[in-house]
């Protein structure tokens, strides 16, 4: 893999005054931001190590530019779709911007001598700023790493130790960069897109969360239908007490105040057993979403929406907002090997599939072009 090092933005703490309020907006103002002076940048080129502290835990990585050849050459994988309005999205605010204010998060077997150079470099040197998110309860610390010496060894570890990544969070992003780099090669003009500002993290550096699909209507069964189309896949329980899956290829069901278990019947796990994992979230769509409740493509329908396993079942119940005509699908989280696996056959999820913790926040490593 190329790690290669850029003159990153920063901001700057002294005007920000709610990390959570600043923070929040950048990934819109940015461009008033930098106007206004809120943001510095390095007076020369380097890698970044960045850390989160939530929880009790540590979450340590080194933010760089990774090159779009290596998205090209299949060293960069990617295991989601994408959904074509967010790719609409990501055009306008890069062009609009002028930069980007986001790193997508990609993720590697873990490698020691990479472990080790980051504990080295972070006991032997001084935080360059770190900023506090209330809400969440996390601090988000940076060290600057601009000695040659030190940039060549962490290109040479990348080189050498490193031979692909995985698109944990930043889809849309990548894909957009992609395409920004392949307009600017077909009208031969300054191409500022052969860097992807990136986050690497190894795998056991993360958390991953399940990620649930509300969606309105039943296209247009009665209740009573829904659940005899439902009862030809799955096995069917009443929820007495409201609770999200514990296992793979379990689900819960949300209709109204009602929560069902859903598990799929044995004989659908076996008509669909293949090369590779099977994944709830790809039968969901194929076999409810698209067959029962008439979404043909889950990347554009508007009927869909997305609730982050963290927000637990509350958070489903918030987005029904008591609606009788939304159904709510909680799922049970994909496994990192089996992300891996997948992207490793070439083969996709679902768009949003995977919900991963800590989360990168925007507007405290820029990268302009």
């Amino acid at each position: 893999m190329t790690i290669k090092p850029f003159q990153a933005v920063y901001p700057n703490l002294d005007y920000v005054a709610s990390s959570d309020a600043f923070f929040g907006t950048v990934k819109y103002d940015y461009s008033e931001y930098m106007k206004s002076g809120f943001f510095h940048k390095f007076p020369k080129e380097g890698l970044y190590i960045y850390q989160i502290e939530q929880n009790g835990k540590k979450y340590t990585g080194i933010i760089g530019g990774a090159s779009i050849q290596d998205f090209y050459d299949g060293k960069i994988k990617k295991h989601e779709n994408t959904l074509a309005i967010k790719e609409q999205q990501q055009i306008h605010l890069l062009i609009s911007r002028g930069a980007t204010v986001k790193p997508v998060l990609l993720i590697y077997p873990g490698v020691s001598e990479i472990d080790q150079f980051l504990k080295d470099y972070i006991s032997k040197n001084d935080v360059f700023f770190s900023t506090v998110f209330e809400a969440e309860n996390s601090k988000h610390s940076f060290w600057q790493i601009c000695g040659k010496d030190d940039i060549e060894k962490v290109q040479d570890l990348f080189e050498r130790k490193i031979s692909v990544t995985y698109i944990a969070d930043g889809h849309h992003r990548t894909t957009t960069a992609a395409l920004m780099h392949e307009r600017a090669e077909q009208k031969k003009a300054p191409n500022d897109f052969d860097k992807l500002l990136s986050v690497f993290f190894s795998v056991d550096q993360l958390d991953v969360h399940d990620y649930n699909r509300v969606i309105e209507g039943y296209n247009d069964l009665s209740l009573t239908r829904l659940i005899v189309a439902l009862s030809g896949i799955f096995e069917i329980e009443i929820q007495e007490t409201p609770e999200k899956p514990k296992a793979k290829h379990e689900l819960t069901m949300v209709i109204g105040k009602e929560f069902f278990k859903l598990r799929w019947k044995k004989e659908i796990l076996e008509k669909h057993k293949g090369n590779g994992p099977l994944l709830d979230a790809s039968l969901l769509d194929d076999l409810v979403l698209k067959n029962v409740l008439g979404i043909k493509d889950s990347r554009t329908d508007d009927r869909m929406k997305y609730v982050e396993g963290t927000k637990g079942l509350k958070g489903i119940k918030k987005a029904m907002k008591g609606n009788e005509e939304l159904i709510a699908f909680a799922l049970y989280p994909v496994a990192v090997e089996e992300l891996m696996e997948i992207a490793d056959n070439g083969k996709t999820m679902p768009p949003k599939s995977t919900w991963f913790e800590p989360r990168i926040k925007n507007g405290l490593i820029v990268l302009e072009f």
